[in-house]
């Protein structure tokens, strides 16, 4: 069973990064976020290279609300988390292109091992229902907890969900189809009493 794990978790990390990259790498991704224009995004950068540079990478709370002034400025708004990086990189980069085929196999390895220790047994649907039911469980609290609790954008994170459950289930279904299938076992029929 174990091969027939490994070799699930490896095609199933492909299938999950080929699900990632249709939603991220391709203009479908233009649907997650919203634009600023060159001039505004040049202004934008101008400002972010000048007061968060010096700091460094790292993720900022605009304004920050650990302080009176900040909490007043917090509350009355606009505020951002700005995930901020010092250094440019090229778009499409393709070393995030290659660490998320091997972050995607790694996670498809870990379901395909787990699966393969919990649903002995179980047909192709009920392995895959499972799969389906984590994936919703587990990424609706971590991707739709963000606008929630951090209200942060509904549209961008609801994107991100869909992306995540998608890239899941088709892992899912990889692995569920290479785990060995449920031995059927026939009953003989009693004969009849006299």
């Amino acid at each position: 069973m174990m091969p027939r794990a490994v070799l699930g978790g490896l095609l199933g990390g492909v299938a999950m990064w080929i699900v990632g990259f249709i939603f991220w790498g391709t203009p479908l991704s233009l649907i997650a976020v919203t634009s600023t224009g060159d001039a505004a995004s040049a202004s934008v950068q101008a400002v972010l290279a000048q007061h968060l540079g010096p700091t460094g990478t790292g993720a900022y709370p605009i304004p920050w609300p650990g302080t009176p002034s900040g909490t007043q400025m917090y509350g009355q708004g606009p505020v951002a988390m700005v995930l901020f990086n010092a250094n440019g990189f090229a778009l499409p980069d393709t070393a995030a292109l290659i660490g998320g085929l091997v972050l995607s196999v790694v996670c498809a390895l870990v379901l395909a091992f787990a699966l393969a220790r919990v649903t002995v047994g179980m047909s192709f649907g009920g392995r895959l229902t499972i799969v389906g039911l984590f994936a919703l469980a587990i990424t609706t609290y971590a991707q739709l907890g963000q606008p929630v609790f951090n209200h942060a954008p509904w549209g961008y994170f609801i994107y991100l969900w869909i992306s995540e459950i998608a890239g899941w289930l088709a892992a899912g279904a990889v692995i569920a189809w290479l785990l060995p299938k449920p031995v059927v076992v026939a009953v003989p029929a009693e004969p009849p009493s006299a």
